[in-house]
């Protein structure tokens, strides 16, 4: 009896996992794709105004959002050292 529960415990579990494990990935994939964008947009601030070192309030506010979605995402350290230099910028306007 007690290797019969265990027997469709285990077959419960798998179910359970063959269900899950599909939408793990696909939530991966999704969280994958919301960094690159997040990224992109960053990076297209700050190569837009770059070269003046100034930047308008709202972009610099946005950019500031941006920057916490991409590290409350687990984001990697690549945009750390732009954000750092964005940060240094006057902001305007």
């Amino acid at each position: 009896m007690e290797k019969m529960t265990f027997s469709l415990f285990a077959a419960e579990l798998l179910a359970l996992l063959g269900m899950i494990a599909p939408v793990w990935l696909d939530n991966h994939k999704i969280r994958k794709g919301q960094l690159c964008q997040l990224r992109s947009e960053m990076l297209r601030i700050y190569y837009h105004n770059r070269g003046s070192e100034e930047i308008r309030q709202y972009e610099y506010e946005n950019f500031v959002l941006l920057y916490e979605a991409y590290k409350t995402l687990r984001g990697n350290s690549f945009i750390d050292k732009i954000y750092k230099e964005v940060q240094e910028w006057d902001v305007v306007t």
